[in-house]
């Protein structure tokens, strides 16, 4: 109401059928009468169906509700508004839902017609609309609508024609799409505006009179072609029928063209008498779709002509020409010449093409209708059509026109202008390296559209591969191997297929493809060296990582994965596996004990290097252990004997010369040549001017005579150190005694028996030694000769590895504990070992096994026989 008073409470039929339609759209509108009691009002019921396809019934309903709402305002008034709230609140809601806000309007409404409440729609205050800066922009069109920014109203700004909008008649649908905006915050909104068509257009002819020239000899039945009726207008609102006005002498056929189009033709009913009526005055007549409907009229003037008895003819009636392709545009083709024998007009030809020539080739070629000459159109492609075909008709300018008609049959010479063709049918990749030669690995298809030489096509690859080409059939040819393949030299091929035609110039193609190769293992192990020295200083920690032998396989895969093994020697009794340890995954090569070089000094064994391939191959390499010297053992003093103590008694006269030998320490060191090199020198000395000590051979010789002042008793202390770093040594003490003898005694006393006692004491010491290495020796041999005898048996539980050995870091053995395994010794001994415990193995009487015990480092052999007795068990297992 507030918008009527806006109006200026201009309450006539049209402005409120305007505001109607404006303000509510096609879906409104049904869901309007859907929901509310207004369905049941007759008038308003009986326009329901049709509000959903004809827009034009709107302004009926708008009028008729006008009325109603003029009568029953007051009974129905606030019914009414609460039916329209709840219809806008629900039609916000959903509106808000969505992405796209839609609106439905018919074309050609007034300017100034309100859509909708867009700002209603979108949920906008409309007192906002202003300070926000409300504005609506159109998609790609120009502005045909616009918003009141005081009521929030979308409305008409400029009318609108569908028909502009949406010339193209392919499109059944006809969109506006807007663009509403609004600031503090910036927001947008999309809104589309569906144009609905209205029978708005009327069909029209292009041509409002059409003659045609009928000879009154035209048989019955005869067709003559009429210009069709267009309609802007689509879907049912389009040409759908063409009426005829009454004739007895012509009738239209209606026929429907590919794109849904129609048109009609002018038939001959019965033969026409041009003495009886000369002219025939026709109105054709289309009707479209629409409701109501429109038409649109011809007027087709029909004139009857006279006899011409001599039609035009062609000198032959078939005209065979060749033309080549990609010939120039507007380049002649032939010439045709019709004549007649009649005179004056009935002898003026005319040529043109019959009904019965494509359309194809009247775009391709065209005809002089003044002279008969054919040039070329368009441009001539020999391999979309080979051959033209065309009827050409001569007609004469009669007034009764007589025509006569030839064929002309266009042969297009081919030229060498398209490239061959190349297709790979099938290729096989990857293939293994080890395939087989005349193994087919492609099967490639070559052609050419073009014909005779220039249709005729050669295939190549490069040179320097191992394959080659076959021809199977017919332009079908194979790629087969032609040489062996080795993948490690090149793992994949790129394989170039040329295609060349014969034409001249000639032309070409090329296809590239990867044929891949797969492994297989025929490729051994390699070592980087085939002898590998290892330098490893005694005393080293049992596990402790010695080198990294690895080997390398250019094969791929499990074809590359190596396990590395200790190829099985004994040395002394004893196995290299039981020595040392390799990982068989990395090669990294470990000792399973501490080595001591004054027993072990060198081994000699291989390691095998094995890939994981089918059937497997290896090779092995020579591993030279070279135990290094420290300097581990002290020097040991053998002269002077001491009997008890370090401490030794010597007596000299005291008239002994200068330069006397007093005593000589003699000290042995069983480490290597440069460790046992030992030096003597005095730590402790009574009078240093009285003695002198040789650091190399270690005599002590008097520096000059004794004297009455000079103390009978002397105490030195020399020190034997060896040349280790860092140095080790020994001391011993010797205390002198000084006496009085005779010359005599003296010197038979200095020479003779203090020479035989010093290198008896040396012999002794010597004697001793000896001894003891050989009863070490002796025990080692019958040790090793009881474990030689011994047949171990394989557990059934754990069978043993040769290559690995079976430990447990956490595991913590008894006082003594019985084991027939010599890998479970190892690793015994490596676990305790880290533990700072000795482990002793002791071989059991009359078995296959030895008794293995754990005590704590420093304790003695009494202490380790003493544990020993506490044997777990003892039999046979």
């Amino acid at each position: 109401m507030s918008l009527l008073s806006n109006k200026n409470n201009l309450l006539v039929k049209s402005s409120f059928s305007r505001w109607f339609i404006g303000s509510w759209d096609h879906s409104c509108l049904v869901s309007l009468m859907q929901t509310s009691r207004l369905s049941k009002i007759p008038f308003l019921k009986r326009d329901y169906a049709s509000l959903h396809h004809q827009t034009s019934k709107f302004k009926v309903l708008a009028e008729d509700f006008y009325l109603f709402f003029s009568m029953a305002r007051q009974r129905v008034y606030f019914a009414w508004r609460r039916y329209v709230a709840v219809f806008l609140c629900l039609s916000s809601i959903m509106d808000t839902a969505t992405a796209v806000t839609h609106y439905a309007i018919p074309e050609e409404m007034d300017e100034g017609s309100v859509v909708a409440n867009l700002a209603t729609d979108l949920g906008l205050d409309v007192r906002s609309l202003s300070r926000r800066k409300m504005r609506v922009d159109v998609v790609g069109n120009k502005k045909y609508l616009d918003i009141n920014k005081d009521t929030g109203e979308l409305f008409i700004l400029e009318r609108i024609d569908r028909e502009f909008l949406c010339p193209l008649k392919t499109t059944t649908s006809c969109f506006l799409k807007l663009d509403a905006t609004i600031e503090n915050p910036v927001r947008m909104f999309n809104i589309e505006v569906e144009i609905l068509d209205i029978n708005d257009n009327a069909p029209h002819f292009r041509r409002g009179t059409m003659h045609l020239d009928i000879s009154e000899s035209s048989p019955v039945g005869e067709r003559f072609s009429l210009n069709n009726a267009a309609d802007p207008d689509v879907g049912a609102n389009s040409v759908k029928n063409y009426h005829l006005s009454a004739s007895d002498h012509f009738a239209i056929e209606i026929q429907t063209g590919r794109d849904g189009t129609k048109f009609a033709d002018l038939v001959l009913k019965t033969a026409l008498d041009r003495e009886q009526q000369a002219v025939h005055n026709l109105i054709l007549t289309a009707v479209d779709g629409g409701v109501p409907t429109r038409t649109g009229t011809a007027s087709i003037i029909v004139r009857v002509l006279d006899v011409n008895d001599n039609a035009p003819s062609f000198d032959k009636d078939k005209y065979v020409v060749d033309v080549m392709e990609n010939s120039p545009i507007g380049s002649l083709v032939i010439k045709l010449n019709a004549t007649d024998l009649d005179e004056g007009s009935n002898s003026d030809i005319v040529y043109s093409y019959s009904l019965y020539t494509s359309e194809r080739t009247q775009v391709m070629f065209k005809l002089n209708p003044e002279n008969g000459e054919i040039r070329v159109k368009e441009m001539i492609n020999y391999e979309d059509f080979k051959l033209y075909e065309m009827e050409i008709i001569a007609s004469d300018k009669g007034p009764n026109s007589l025509s006569g008609q030839c064929r002309v049959t266009i042969q297009v010479t081919d030229m060498n202008d398209n490239h061959p063709e190349i297709s790979i049918k099938s290729f096989q990749s990857p293939v293994k390296e080890n395939v087989a030669t005349d193994t087919v690995i492609a099967v490639v298809s070559v052609g050419d559209k073009d014909s005779g030489d220039n249709g005729v096509v050669d295939l190549h690859i490069p040179e320097n591969m191992p394959f080659k080409l076959r021809e199977s059939s017919d332009n079908y040819y194979e790629l087969v191997v032609s040489e062996p393949l080795d993948r490690e030299k090149v793992p994949e091929y790129e394989i170039t297929f040329t295609v060349t035609d014969r034409g001249s110039p000639p032309l070409s193609d090329n296809e590239t493809m990867t044929l891949e190769l797969l492994d297989v293992n025929d490729n051994v192990p390699q070592f980087p060296q085939s002898f590998y020295t290892i330098r490893v200083l005694e005393n080293n920690a049992p596990g402790a990582l010695l080198s990294s032998l690895s080997a390398f396989d250019p094969d791929l895969h499990e074809n590359q994965y190596l396990v590395y093994f200790i190829i099985e020697k004994e040395i002394a009794n004893t196995s290299m596996s039981m020595l040392f340890s390799i990982n068989p995954e990395n090669g990294n090569l470990y000792a399973l004990k501490t080595f001591d070089y004054e027993i072990e000094r060198e081994f000699l064994f291989h390691i095998e290097a094995r890939d994981s391939g089918s059937p497997p191959l290896s090779s092995n390499v020579s591993v030279h252990i070279i135990i290094v010297d420290q300097n581990d053992n002290a020097p040991v003093i053998v002269s002077p004997w001491r009997a008890h103590g370090s401490v030794v008694e010597e007596k000299i006269p005291r008239s002994t010369d200068k330069g006397s030998l007093v005593a000589k320490v003699i000290a042995l060191d069983t480490d290597s040549v440069h460790n046992s090199r030992i030096t003597y020198q005095f730590l402790q000395v009574t009078d240093a001017s009285l003695f002198s000590l040789d650091q190399y051979n270690g005599e002590i010789r008097t520096m000059r005579m004794f004297s009455y002042k000079d103390s009978r008793h002397h105490r030195l202390v020399v020190v034997a150190k060896d040349n280790g770093e860092p140095a080790l040594s020994a001391t011993v003490t010797i205390k002198l005694l000084t006496v009085e003898t005779d010359v005599k005694a003296h010197s038979d006393m200095t020479e003779m028996p203090l020479e035989y006692d010093i290198f008896s004491d040396i012999n002794l010491y010597l004697v001793i030694g000896l001894g003891s290495v050989s009863f070490l020796l002796l025990i080692t041999i019958l040790v090793t000769i009881v474990l030689k005898c011994q047949t171990p048996k394989a557990s059934k539980a754990a069978p043993p590895s040769r290559n690995s050995v079976i430990s447990e870091r956490n595991s913590t053995i008894a006082d003594s504990t019985l084991v027939s395994n010599d890998a479970y010794w190892y690793s015994l001994f490596l676990a305790e070992t880290r533990k700072g415990k000795l482990v002793v193995r002791q071989p059991v009487p009359k078995g296959s096994r030895y008794i293995v015990s754990s005590i704590p480092r420093g304790t003695g052999l009494s202490e380790t026989s003493d544990s020993a007795a506490s044997t777990l068990q003892v039999g046979r297992m």
